[in-house]
């Protein structure tokens, strides 16, 4: 039976050369990067390449670029050290409603300490509107967070205009690219973004491994306390073997990723075309176009994302049904309930997302196990059946 890892929103393979580079911090390089003898030095010259190939990744300045432990960590950086760092001028933020669940319950957290907020609506591909931003802002914002993409439809927000609409007024921006960092080009000087998050698990660099760019001059307050470490912004002995590797990730990415999209670009658009063709009532989630060069995402009527998964699963197809981080929750998505699907419908929600290695055999595989599958479980929905004999079937 073939094995097709179609599941790269959760996590992506290590490639060999991030590998190697790990290798020397897991093995007799062990020493601490803040410690003065040669042991330290040599764990500090690690942490600092590595800084410089994530600066490198989204045209940052190496001093610009914190480590973190997660994409979710990153994120609750960048929202609560921001926030309270500016509170003095406002404690007002603005927020997509189809944020990860790491940006809105950070947002939540910090009205427990008195902040408010604003959720931007979307549109039925998931796009924000950027002038509802400028709608949804009051003198006391001070902090607005968009993400760069969605890993549940793969939509591509208009970042830069979005941008300029804060920078215009004020206010901080901080995007969520953990989803497109690695995927797509990004640089945070031609974005105009004050603040980044990225993951190195999500382009081929170990699991652990994060950053947050913040623009030089912006405040942001630590949120582990502890020592000098990170510039005093991020207390506690860095994971060398993990920051290592994600410098090796970045470094790669930059080298590969024009490359990497252009192989699964047409994967993915086969995936696009071909389901719907050969299942009836499935829905493409997301714009055609705009969207994550690796990512298909659809609903399926009458059957449960979970259902479909576990399916796919005994045919040794490996996908997801949302975000990795919700992905075991029987509630429906917040990003389909926001983009106007109704809950019966987003509960069928299936995404494929590629990795590097994925061929058209595998795609071939998929479009010829999974229309079964969902007939198989048609067959036991009573919805489908009402469905049916509704249509006269």
């Amino acid at each position: 039976m073939p094995k097709v890892y179609c599941d790269r929103i959760a996590a992506t393979p290590l490639l060999p050369e991030v590998r190697e580079a790990m290798r020397p911090y897991l093995e007799g390089a062990f020493g601490n990067p803040q410690s003065l003898h040669a042991a330290g030095r040599e764990a500090q010259e690690a942490v600092e390449g590595a800084r410089a190939q994530v600066a490198a990744l989204v045209g940052a300045r190496p001093d610009e670029i914190y480590f973190a432990a997660s994409g979710s960590e990153a994120n609750n950086f960048a929202l609560k050290g921001l926030a309270l760092g500016q509170q003095s001028k406002g404690r007002h933020l603005v927020v997509s409603a189809v944020e990860h669940s790491s940006v809105l319950n950070s947002v939540k957290a910090l009205e427990r300490l008195g902040f408010t907020s604003s959720l931007v609506p979307v549109d039925r591909a998931g796009l924000v509107d950027p002038a509802d931003v400028a709608k949804a802002l009051t003198e006391e914002t001070t902090v607005v967070s968009v993400m760069t993409a969605n890993s549940e439809v793969g939509t591509i927000q208009p970042v830069a205009e979005i941008a300029a609409v804060c920078r215009e007024r004020g206010v901080l921006f901080h995007t969520d690219a953990v989803a497109a960092a690695g995927s797509v080009a990004l640089d945070v000087k031609a974005l105009g973004v004050d603040a980044l998050s990225l993951a190195g698990d999500q382009f081929y660099g170990p699991k652990g491994s994060a950053a947050l760019f913040v623009r030089k001059g912006v405040r942001v307050l630590p949120l582990v306390d502890g020592g000098i470490q990170e510039g005093g912004r991020r207390g506690g002995t860095e994971n060398v073997p993990a920051i290592a590797g994600l410098g090796a990730a970045a470094r790669l990415a930059a080298r590969d990723m024009a490359a990497r999209s252009a192989a699964l670009i047409p994967l993915r658009d086969r995936l696009l075309e071909g389901l719907p063709e050969r299942i009836e009532r499935v829905v493409v989630t997301g714009p055609r176009t705009g969207r994550l060069p690796h990512h298909a995402s659809f609903c399926v009527e009458f059957v449960e994302g979970e259902g479909m998964l576990l399916f796919l699963d005994m045919k040794g197809v490996a996908v997801s049904s949302g975000s990795a981080c919700t992905s075991k929750s029987l509630k429906a998505s917040h990003v389909l309930l926001a983009m106007g699907y109704d809950h019966a419908l987003a509960q069928g929600s299936l995404v494929f997302s590629l990795v590097d290695g994925t061929t058209a055999a595998d795609v071939d595989y998929i479009l010829e196990t999974f229309p079964p599958i969902v007939d198989r479980l048609r067959k036991m929905s009573p919805l489908y059946t009402a469905f049916l004999k509704e249509r006269g079937s």
